[in-house]
């Protein structure tokens, strides 16, 4: 942290990737039997890679790069080969090492510094030497009651910031005249935001943007793809997760002896991840979060989670303050992901 104690700080460290891209519009003789191949990132690359291009079951050997620019060995293998197009994917399968051959040069990808900024909530209280006298319906201590009132109140606002939360454009420091707020997972969501029948991403149900199954897995399987993560929660808000709960509608059996109807999915399990799923209030209502949960954390400044502070008294009250400084840590931003635009009726 800084010496002003409000940045949260932490490193977020990669894999090497195995994808990249074509760069190349015009191929030499033609695309389906060019071997010599430019992409966005030849860095990525070594002599010896096998190498996939698209969803094909071709597989080209890497024999030389310059730069950004392959030469290959088309169809390796006896492989089929398939007609390359600018902008397909490249996946690297592997690297064949030559045998008794030296080391090859060190490779590593170089840690992100990540940073939230912490945000101060607080709530006064004060009673009357008269209140605090006076016997009071329900409650035999009318402080310590409005002190749990307050801290109900903060704890609200503090979910509602680390899923909506902003930091300022400018000035996220904060002062004595200058309020500090901190990014929610919303705002630091990047990647992996998908709309449903937009940019490839399928359709939902009814209108086209109702949440279902297919919405919901390739979103999930999309995430999985991105990065090394592990979808195991979803946090959605009350129509959303009742489409969710509507998965299993049509499967629902009941015998005559049964006296319990039971509408409810509290865990999600598919091919990609095993989810709780959560609900919440301040969850936007046409979207769903998908996160990793071992990367989040809602982290309070050292010494400054909740807890009351009494001032100094001026008069017949009892005042005080319940104050907190809390920050949302958000590691491996590629590692969650967020559906929005769904259906809200």
């Amino acid at each position: 942290m800084n010496r002003r104690g409000v940045r949260r700080v932490s490193s977020v460290d990669t894999l090497l990737p195995n994808t990249d891209q074509i760069n190349q519009t015009v191929f030499t003789p033609d695309a389906l039997n060019a071997t010599s191949i430019t992409v966005d990132n030849g860095s990525r690359f070594q002599v010896g890679d096998q190498v996939r291009p698209g969803d094909s079951r071709e597989v080209m050997f890497v024999t030389a790069i310059s730069t950004n620019t392959l030469t290959v060995v088309r169809g390796y293998g006896g492989t089929t080969k398939h007609t390359l197009t600018n902008d397909m994917r490249v996946t690297i399968l592997g690297n064949a090492a030559l045998e008794g051959g030296d080391a090859p040069a060190a490779r590593m990808t170089n840690r992100t510094r990540k940073q939230n900024y912490t945000q101060i909530f607080t709530a006064t209280v004060n009673i009357s030497g008269s209140n605090q006298a006076a016997r009071h319906y329900g409650t035999q201590d009318e402080l310590d009651y409005q002190k749990q009132e307050r801290m109900r109140e903060l704890l609200r606002d503090l979910e509602n910031c680390v899923i909506n939360g902003t930091a300022p454009a400018s000035g996220q420091t904060g002062s004595s005249t200058v309020r500090r707020t901190m990014n929610g997972i919303v705002r630091q969501l990047s990647t992996n935001v998908f709309t449903p029948g937009q940019n490839g991403f399928p359709s939902g149900g009814g209108s086209g943007s109702d949440l279902n199954e297919s919405v919901l897995n390739t979103a999930m399987r999309l995430v999985w793809e991105q990065s090394s993560g592990q979808i195991d929660t979803i946090v959605c808000g009350g129509m959303q997760k009742r489409r969710i709960n509507s998965f299993i509608t049509s499967q629902r059996a009941f015998t005559p002896e049964d006296t319990k109807f039971r509408d409810l999915v509290g865990v999600y399990e598919s091919d990609f991840g095993v989810c709780r799923v959560i609900v919440s209030r301040w969850a936007p209502a046409d979207s769903i979060l998908l996160l990793d949960s071992s990367r989040i954390d809602v982290l309070p400044l050292k010494g400054r989670s909740f807890h009351f502070k009494p001032l100094a008294a001026t008069g017949d009250a009892t005042s005080g303050l319940v104050v907190g400084e809390y920050t949302s840590e958000f590691r491996n931003e590629n590692a969650h992901g967020m559906v929005k635009g769904l259906s809200t009726t």
